[in-house]
């Protein structure tokens, strides 16, 4: 018998709810970090000191959409992480990708004024 051949693995229900679990904590907690440092990359350039200072070149996101967006990620990771596990597997991992998109695209649309 050959022992090096490559047995494919299969989750067990707990595993996958436990990593849907772990990927929508890390979301909540790399949202305001990803918020933050976007933030500080647009406000260290030329152009998002000229648009403080000057209210110039300013970016052209309206501020609707980044609320949206923020509180897209928010509610989706807080939906991912109170659903209740065992149900819904393939729902939970929607929502996370949800929170996952909407939190880029907010990073996205933040960096976009730099």
């Amino acid at each position: 018998m050959n022992t090096m051949t490559p047995q494919p693995v299969t989750l067990t229900q707990r595993q996958k709810d436990r990593f849907i679990t772990g990927w929508s904590l890390a979301g909540i907690l790399l949202l305001l970090p990803i918020v933050v440092l976007s933030w500080m990359v647009v406000l260290s350039g030329e152009r998002g000191s000229r648009c403080v200072e000057y209210g110039e070149q300013c970016s052209t996101v309206p501020g609707w959409a980044l609320y949206l967006a923020f509180f897209v990620a928010v509610g989706a990771g807080i939906t991912a992480l109170v659903w209740p596990r065992g149900t819904a597997t393939y729902a939970r991992a929607t929502t996370v990708f949800l929170q996952w998109g909407a939190q880029l695209a907010l990073g996205a649309m933040i960096l976009d004024g730099a």
